[in-house]
């Protein structure tokens, strides 16, 4: 089977040091100690082309980038890897990042776009009341902010999709969001982020889900479901994997690694193999559209 794996990080600690992998932080993932070296592109590619699936493509998120206040610092580095012979063109998409809160975000989303790979912003939004160690950003009200939210309609202006993070008790208001931005395209994270598999949980999740659903222009990554759940199997992540397939539909989905954070959990064979199991049941074309089709028509590569 090929695939286009559409959502991977790579990261240089000796030359662009990211904080967060310098001072660890109580994070999702525990401890992420296996992860603090450089992970570069001839890691990814050692631990893809180990998998026994073909990776033709892939998709790059930004890694909170951390060495200099300019984000389009690593979209510049990121598209020097792809231009490298020996890259096999590697990431053919990339996401940045962006604070769509600053007034001036449009000089940075433009600053991003000089690069050909460039496709897309992603702003961490994951946001609890009750528990810090769950906050990537400040504040949980952010996407109702209106600076916020004209930072966010640039994205249309630019021709960018929003890579949409955050967790299962804020679908609902993100589902707001989108329905009042249909022209931009929006790829929900991780399935969701579900955090917990007891049926309050899974409730909220499939509600918020749900709600997310309604909105044609807004697609789902099915990956991530071992950052929460180290001892995963695939019938653990199966009713995650089938309700978000059985939500979207086929044409909305696509299945991506998260590698190297979902390496602390799995191996990319693994975590591949996991969705191929889940997939059996599905025709050979649909199969293709989940691994492969969806991403390079959504990431437009």
């Amino acid at each position: 089977m090929k695939i286009v794996d559409a959502h991977h990080h790579l990261w240089n600690q000796a030359q662009h040091p990211r904080a967060w992998l310098t001072h660890p932080v109580d994070h999702i993932v525990g401890d992420y100690n296996a992860i603090r070296g450089n992970y570069l592109i001839d890691d990814f590619h050692r631990d893809a082309d180990g998998s026994g699936y073909e990776l033709v493509k892939s998709v790059h998120v930004e890694a909170a980038w951390g060495a200099t206040p300019d984000p389009a610092d690593e979209t510049a580095w990121l598209q020097t890897i792809a231009d490298t012979p020996g890259s096999r063109g590697m990431p053919h998409a990339i996401i940045a990042h962006a604070n769509l809160l600053d007034p001036e975000v449009e000089s940075l989303l433009q600053r991003h776009c000089t690069h050909s790979n460039m496709r897309g912003i992603r702003q961490m939004l994951n946001h609890s009341a009750d528990t810090p160690g769950l906050n990537f950003i400040d504040r949980g009200d952010v996407m109702q902010d209106p600076q916020w939210r004209r930072g966010y309609a640039t994205l249309k202006k630019l021709n960018l999709s929003f890579d949409l993070q955050i967790w299962p008790w804020q679908l609902e208001a993100a589902a707001e969001l989108v329905g009042r931005f249909p022209e931009i395209p929006v790829i929900l994270n991780h399935t969701g982020m579900p955090l917990a598999d007891d049926f309050v949980s899974w409730k909220q999740w499939a509600i918020g889900m749900d709600r997310l659903a309604e909105f044609e222009h807004v697609a789902v990554k099915i990956s991530g479901l071992g950052m929460a759940r180290k001892t995963w199997t695939v019938e653990t992540i199966r009713p995650y994997v089938e309700g978000t397939l059985e939500r979207f539909g086929i044409d909305r989905c696509m299945f991506a690694s998260n590698f190297p954070v979902d390496c602390i959990s799995s191996d990319y064979a693994r975590i591949w193999s996991a969705f191929d199991a889940i997939a059996v049941r599905y025709s050979e074309g649909e199969r293709q559209k989940l691994f492969y089709t969806n991403a390079e028509r959504i990431y437009r590569i």
